[in-house]
């Protein structure tokens, strides 16, 4: 028997295939699917990126409440105005990072997912 010879059946498989998988329109989902994926992502993180920052703040802001009531405490007043910027400060980074939120969805909503 010829090495050379390949069973028409096996060829006709293996073209089979091809036409499954390199079918422009399986091609063109395929690739949607991956660009929705990677824009999922990329939401994902821009979301986890806002969370960390608005714990820093907090806990920045936390801290620094901490020591403007331990100065009132003590009696020094000098310093207890900051306390309404501090809260300023908690309320904008919050409202932030709910845009940011709304924002990632909203990119993600209007994202064709294939």
């Amino acid at each position: 028997m010829d090495s050379a010879v390949v069973n028409p059946k096996v060829i006709d498989i293996i073209n089979q295939a091809q036409m499954a998988t390199m079918d422009p329109q399986v091609v063109l989902t395929s690739g949607a699917g991956k660009a929705y994926q990677s824009v999922a992502q990329s939401t994902a993180i821009a979301i986890q990126d806002a969370t960390d920052a608005l714990r820093n703040i907090s806990t920045i802001a936390t801290t620094a409440t901490g020591v403007v009531v331990a100065q009132l405490l003590a009696g020094d007043e000098a310093n207890s105005p900051l306390l309404s910027q501090i809260q300023s400060i908690m309320t904008n980074a919050t409202s932030d990072y709910a845009a940011i939120g709304a924002a990632a969805a909203k990119i993600l909503q209007e994202f064709p997912s294939g």
